[in-house]
């Protein structure tokens, strides 16, 4: 049997029929660049994430442009610092580089993969301009305690919730907690474009004016430059698209928890693995892993939008490779996020980092594989895709 990391042939024939109409709508408008399809996502996200008037959505070329522009907009720079985790797509940490700022990496937690509060705590320093937790994997980050170390010290919190639209914290959606959220439609998301795009938003009227100017070459009136920006402009088209999609992502979030609950009751019916029980270990609390060799993901808040399902293959290093080789052999995709930890980056090694420096993030990159999540994913390969893990390891 075949089974697809992602499939786009699958989804609902409905759907295609209209992005087509969306094409030709736009195709026949002439407007191709930002304008009223963008305007019109803009006020449906913000309306799906927090409703109108509570906070501003302002449509980019990309996730990785949405990150760049929050720290633009801060007058981040040389000599600041922003604390990130060192589990993460390099965009998290790029972007602060680019601006010349210091990425200050920080380990995860090994429950949820997320930011690790003490770790950030213990890195604040008068330099610490913001903080850029991660809601990794379609799941929300800590924050009640990442929001207090946050306002305590009077810095920013700019989410990176790429990976996370529509998960909530606390009844929330992440990305409206901070000052600032950051969201990708690269088209592997669970909302996402035929191309690259993003979306900031922020319940500040004020930055959410000067997120708008610097998108476009700082301007606001046609070359009347108010700053130095850059061409972070949303494509109409891509826009138009993601209007057609975005009133069916309930459902497909719905659809990829289905999926992981029953990739949950295969692999805990087998004996072979276990979720991480108690509290996240977010809350201060101690957190003991179980010793099984496969170790399923949790959701330490109150909703997993499963953006993708990762477990942990433990063993001996290599165990994990040797898992995912089998699967590929036996025509089951997976993918491995992420097999080097930032801090460990060759680009990153003037920053002195050292193997052995954040423990939970170096082990997460030689244990983790995502398997198939997407929404049109089908029983009968999640049984397989399972039983082809499950073989291996027994053997």
């Amino acid at each position: 049997m075949k089974v697809p990391l992602l499939d786009f042939s699958r989804q609902d024939p409905a759907l295609n029929d209209e992005l087509r109409a969306a094409f030709e709508r736009v195709f026949a408008s002439g407007h191709f660049i930002m304008g009223p399809e963008v305007e019109g996502l803009e006020r449906e996200c913000a309306s799906y994430l927090g409703g109108l008037g509570q906070i501003e959505a302002i449509g980019v070329s990309s996730g990785t442009d949405a990150i760049l522009l929050a720290l633009m907009a801060l007058g981040i720079g040389p000599g600041d610092e922003v604390i990130c985790p060192a589990y993460t797509f390099f965009a998290t940490a790029g972007c602060v580089a680019r601006t010349g700022a210091t990425p200050v990496f920080a380990d995860v937690l090994p429950c949820c993969f997320n930011l690790d509060p003490a770790q950030v705590a213990a890195r604040i320093t008068p330099k610490t301009k913001a903080i850029l937790p991660v809601h990794l994997y379609g799941q929300a980050a800590p924050m009640g305690a990442l929001l207090d170390l946050a306002a305590r010290h009077r810095i920013p919190i700019i989410e990176d919730a790429a990976q996370a639209i529509g998960a909530q914290f606390e009844g929330r959606a992440v990305g409206t907690l901070g000052l600032m959220g950051c969201f990708s439609f690269f088209p592997t998301k669970n909302l996402g474009a035929l191309g690259d795009g993003g979306l900031l938003v922020t319940p500040d009227r004020a930055l959410a004016k000067r997120l708008r100017a610097l998108r476009n070459h700082g301007m606001h009136v046609k070359y009347h430059h108010e700053a130095v920006g850059g061409n972070f402009r949303l494509d109409a088209l891509q826009a138009a698209f993601l209007r057609v999609k975005l009133p069916r992502l309930d459902a497909a979030h719905a659809a990829r928890r289905r999926n992981a609950a029953h990739y949950d009751r295969l692999f805990l019916e087998s004996g072979l693995a276990a979720k991480v029980e108690g509290p996240c270990q977010g809350e201060g609390k101690p957190l003991a892993l179980p010793a099984s060799p496969i170790l399923l993901p949790r959701a330490c808040g109150e909703s997993h939008i499963y953006n993708q399902y990762v477990i942990r293959i433990r063993g001996k290093q290599g165990h994990r490779d040797a898992v995912r080789q089998h699967l590929a052999e036996n025509g089951v995709m997976t993918e491995i996020y992420y097999p080097i930890p930032l801090h460990l980056q060759e680009c990153f090694a003037p920053l002195g980092y050292r193997p052995g420096s954040l423990p939970v993030s170096e082990a997460l990159a030689q244990e983790t594989l995502a398997l198939p999540i997407f929404p049109e994913l089908r029983p009968e390969e999640i049984d397989f895709a399972v039983k082809t893990v499950l073989g291996f390891i027994k053997s």
